[in-house]
């Protein structure tokens, strides 16, 4: 089973991932990143491309 996960240390907070698949990302007004909500993941298309528009490659969804 593949989990997403955010590397919080690389995010740069350009809330890409949030506005492509709010259903599984989430933004961090205070530590103005953004993480995870459905680590198990979702639709496969919309996390690869929220993967792919990462400016910093910090979204990684890869087999546990």
């Amino acid at each position: 089973m593949k989990q997403v996960k955010i590397d919080q240390d690389e995010c740069i907070g350009c809330e890409a991932c949030v506005e492509l698949c709010p259903d599984i990302f989430a933004f961090d007004d205070k530590q103005t990143k953004a993480y995870v909500t459905t680590p198990e993941g979702g639709d496969q298309a919309c996390i690869e491309e929220a993967v792919a528009s990462c400016p910093v490659s910090c979204i990684s969804n890869e087999e546990e």
